[in-house]
């Protein structure tokens, strides 16, 4: 039987991503003050990466970003208030996640998975539990 590996706590400012270490496990953010994630260039590997907020996010924000200039992200992350909640999808050239711990998600509890579903594109989906009136956490903002 195969067993998951340890989830990863992350209490640093920045963390970059590497596929040995932490594809197929959970990366948990625990700082108020918010943690800047890369992600490792897109190779269409099928590598999956999770964060978790485990600490909610009260300065600052919780950033996963891809790695350079021609990664996007492709996909859909729900963000909720409440049980209304709404859908937010990528744009063309979504690279970033911003949880702001507010309306943007970034609550304890928040989840993103992403995987490398080809050369150049992750493919994202998950839930964040937001606070206020929900919002868009995607942009492009990697140059």
């Amino acid at each position: 039987m195969a067993y998951a590996l340890q989830p990863i706590n992350v209490t640093a400012a920045t963390l970059t991503l590497d596929k040995e270490t932490h594809s197929e496990t959970v990366v948990t953010a625990n700082r108020e003050a918010g943690t800047t994630i890369t992600l490792p260039a897109s190779e269409g590997k099928g590598a999956k990466y999770r964060v978790f907020v485990g600490t909610t996010i009260t300065s600052n924000s919780l950033i996963i970003q891809v790695a350079n200039a021609t990664d996007i992200m492709a996909g859909t992350l729900a963000v909720s208030t409440d049980i209304g909640g709404t859908v937010a999808p990528t744009a063309a050239d979504s690279d970033t996640i911003t949880m702001n711990g507010s309306t943007t998600g970034g609550v304890k509890g928040s989840y993103v998975e992403l995987i490398d579903v080809s050369s150049g594109v992750w493919a994202v989906r998950g839930g964040l539990v937001s606070t206020g009136v929900e919002a868009t956490p995607f942009s492009a903002a990697v140059s």
